[in-house]
């Protein structure tokens, strides 16, 4: 057995390149010889949001405070909030993060496949985050 205090996972700034505005990751877990999951506790300040990605095995977001949104890409923008959970198929191109005006954490679980648990892709344009304001007044 193996117990990992928060003080040995120091919490990161989200980088620029896949996300935009103030996002905090706190790693939780990381992937190992025996076990093939990763999981982080993700804060996305109001208006952040990560960049469109995959997952190569999927991934399972628990939302623990706050509300946000998440797109698949050729979906429509979706609300989640404090205690919803998303599953997201493997290979499956979306991006998520915190609602224009509200914060938003989640945790974040991914399975690794040949040591990569995301690809990251385009970076979410204010066109494409704005259209669930305008279609939601």
């Amino acid at each position: 057995m193996k117990i990992s205090s928060s003080d040995q996972r120091p919490a990161a700034s989200g980088p620029s390149d896949y996300f935009t505005g103030a996002v905090k990751i706190n790693p939780l877990f990381q992937t190992n010889e025996t076990f093939r999951s990763a999981g982080a506790y993700v804060t996305f300040s109001p208006g952040a949001h990560s960049a469109w990605h995959t997952h190569p095995l999927g991934q399972m977001l628990i939302v623990t405070e706050g509300s946000g949104l998440v797109q698949e890409w050729g979906g429509k923008i979706q609300v989640i909030k404090k205690g919803d959970v998303v599953w997201t198929p493997a290979g499956v191109k979306h991006w998520h993060g915190a609602s224009p005006k509200t914060s938003m954490t989640h945790i974040a679980i991914q399975e690794s496949l040949e040591g990569k648990v995301v690809n990251w892709l385009e970076k979410v344009s204010t066109e494409e985050y704005n259209a669930f304001s305008k279609t939601n007044k």
